[in-house]
């Protein structure tokens, strides 16, 4: 996989009909070679701090059952209201993440966006 570290987020775009969230970055070399960011069968995400020339630290990804002990109070909060499905216990949320196997996407940032995907798949390209 490409190196992401220290790459400046240019923009990114959530396709909601296709699952999809696409993040363009440049490099920070001399000739700014683009890189994206891709993510697939998206559940779900939340991001923050979302500035002009955001940084990216790190992409890591986790088991589902770290998404679940990170997010309690955004997920009883929200849970009246779907988000992210229906369910009625947080098991029933895990169990469903489990068996369709997502992934807990943590992106870090040394400036600027971060946050977190639900998502089936992750891949960077040029």
């Amino acid at each position: 996989m490409l190196n992401i570290h220290d790459n400046e987020i240019v923009s990114y775009g959530v396709d909601f009909q296709k699952s999809r969230i696409t993040i363009q970055t440049l490099d920070g070399n001399e000739d700014s070679v683009t890189t994206t960011i891709e993510f697939t069968d998206v559940l779900a995400h939340m991001f923050e701090t979302q500035l002009q020339g955001s940084i990216i630290f790190d992409i890591s990804t986790f088991d589902v059952s770290r998404f679940l002990k990170s997010n309690k109070e955004l997920l009883e909060k929200q849970k009246n209201y779907e988000w992210p499905i229906h369910y009625e216990k947080t098991e029933d949320l895990l169990e469903h993440l489990q068996n369709e196997k997502y992934n807990y996407y943590v992106i870090s940032a040394s400036y600027g966006l971060n946050g977190w995907v639900i998502a089936k798949g992750y891949k960077v390209y040029n």
